[in-house]
């Protein structure tokens, strides 16, 4: 019968822990399995990483190049062949967001800005931060209007 007093772990399950620095018959006697002297017997014996032994380190001999500008605007670029190409022809209006959606833009971007590459035959309207003149005249003409985006 099952009683608390007869409970016992799987067999296999636990192991008895390294008894270190517990006399030379045990296997890890006095140096307690670090070996003899050198940096990583003393206790916090540890290199940093990227630590060469005192050889001037990788990141130190390579050069410098370049900086990455915290303020760099992401602009989400979109031309009117892509427009008429990618957008399915149920949507009407076009902004940031739902260009993002459609999968034509990253979503870490900022601002859209519409170029006039290629025809455009439907009509939308666009809302976005920047459109070129090219294609305002073609989105105009194939009927469509555009409302610039003002960015505080």
């Amino acid at each position: 019968m099952l009683k608390l007093n007869t409970l016992k772990p799987q067999a296999g399950s636990t192991s008895q822990r390294k008894r270190l620095g517990r006399g030379s018959g045990s296997g890890l006697g006095p140096t307690a399995g670090k070996g003899d002297k050198g940096q990583l017997q003393r206790s916090g014996g540890t290199s940093r990483a990227g630590f060469e032994g005192g050889q001037t380190p990788l990141y130190r001999r390579l050069p410098k190049r370049g900086f990455t500008n915290i303020h760099a605007r992401n602009h989400a670029v979109l031309n009117l062949a892509d427009i008429e190409a990618k957008v399915p022809a149920e949507l009407k209006e076009l902004n940031l967001k739902v260009v993002i959606e459609l999968g034509l833009a990253k979503k870490n971007s900022d601002r859209l800005v519409v170029l006039g590459n290629g025809n455009l035959t439907r009509s939308f309207k666009i809302q976005a931060h920047r459109v070129s003149e090219s294609a305002a005249k073609k989105i105009s003409a194939a009927g469509g209007s555009i409302e610039i985006v003002k960015v505080q």
